[in-house]
């Protein structure tokens, strides 16, 4: 008789599928927690070592963007925080302190347009020469109110002949909620004021145009900017985050003493400033990134001076700094969702 073949048992039989996804699922939490325990090892290291530049530096550029204001209390108490940031505050000019429109002597009437590459030691970005100041002017979304604003290509596409331009002043950001359509203080536009938060006479803190096509920074009431100055295109910059750079020539983080930390955080930033032959320097420079972490404040001014500029002053940040030319966004704004939504820009005819 043939003897009986039993079938063997397959000791390799493959693991059912709800075991195969409860070990993908566990692969990927010891992943994730191995990479948060990372994280927390350098937030810990920048904010317990040995470095206090690199300590002001992360705590500064945290507290810039609208969502990471918290990191820096994991490790640090609030006391502390507290004194880093105003330790490293901007320096805000007085009442009635305006740059010199005298340095200014508008000789540029060239169309030309020139984009250069920036770099600098932690930072990359564009700088566009627009050498007659008249093409330059501030433009703005539709309206404004308690609602999403628009990209700077988008507020061009509103004007005809715009070629390009960057974003403009400070708007509602609470971190929670923002209202990118909503800016702060004030905005003139073509001589009128659009946007006007506390009145007349009180003081704004503006960076514009006026209608002889000079660069103006100043400390003055809606009142004396239209009337006195004859400002006809202004956005509202917040001290701290949109300070004035240069004014006269000069670097206004001289007046600072401890310079190593002064301006802020390494974050994606942007500038508007003149020469004293009248050209427009409009920068911006990424950040946030592997190959550009960005720039502080002393970073921005010390740019526009090497560039030529008599006053300069830095705009909106982070996430906001876009530059556009001829329908295309030039720098690589850090956001996979692309550049924020903003109210105002300043465009070039």
């Amino acid at each position: 008789m043939s003897p009986n073949r039993n079938s063997k048992k397959n000791s390799g039989k493959s693991s059912s599928p709800l075991k195969t996804i409860l070990h993908v699922i566990v692969t990927i939490l010891i992943t994730l927690a191995f990479l948060l325990i990372a994280v927390l090892g350098v937030i810990f290291i920048l904010e317990k070592g040995p470095s206090e530049t690199a300590k002001v530096l992360f705590v500064k550029s945290c507290d810039e963007t609208s969502r990471m204001k918290w990191v820096p209390h994991i490790f640090l108490k609030d006391e502390e925080v507290k004194k880093i940031l105003s330790s490293s505050d901007m320096a805000e000019v007085d009442n009635d302190v305006v740059s010199d429109s005298d340095k200014i002597n508008v000789t540029e009437t060239s169309q030309d347009i020139e984009i250069l590459d920036v770099v600098g030691s932690s930072y990359k970005g564009k700088l566009m020469i627009v050498h007659d100041p008249s093409r330059v002017f501030c433009g703005t979304v539709e309206s404004f109110g308690e609602f999403q604003g628009l990209v700077v290509q988008d507020i061009a596409a509103r004007y005809d002949g715009v070629v390009g331009g960057v974003n403009g002043g400070d708007f509602i950001d609470m971190g929670n909620y923002s209202y990118t359509a909503l800016p702060l203080g004030c905005v003139i536009s073509n001589g009128e004021v659009v946007f006007n938060e506390y009145g007349y006479d009180e003081y704004y803190h503006i960076a514009g145009f006026t209608k002889d096509n000079k660069f103006f920074m100043g400390n003055v009431t809606l009142n004396d900017a239209i009337e006195t100055y004859g400002i006809r295109d202004a956005v509202y910059t917040v001290h701290n985050t949109g300070p004035f750079l240069v004014m006269d020539g000069e670097a206004l983080i001289n007046e600072v003493p401890d310079s190593a930390t002064y301006g802020g955080g390494k974050n994606p930033r942007t500038a508007i400033g003149q020469r004293a032959d009248g050209a427009i320097l409009l920068l911006v420079v990424d950040g946030r990134q592997a190959d550009s972490l960005g720039a502080t404040f002393k970073d921005l001014a010390y740019c526009m001076l090497e560039y030529g500029a008599v006053n300069a002053c830095a705009m909106d940040g982070g996430t906001s700094s876009q530059m556009v030319y001829e329908g295309e966004v030039l720098n690589h704004p850090y956001s996979p969702t692309g550049p924020r939504k903003c109210p105002t820009a300043w465009l070039v005819k």
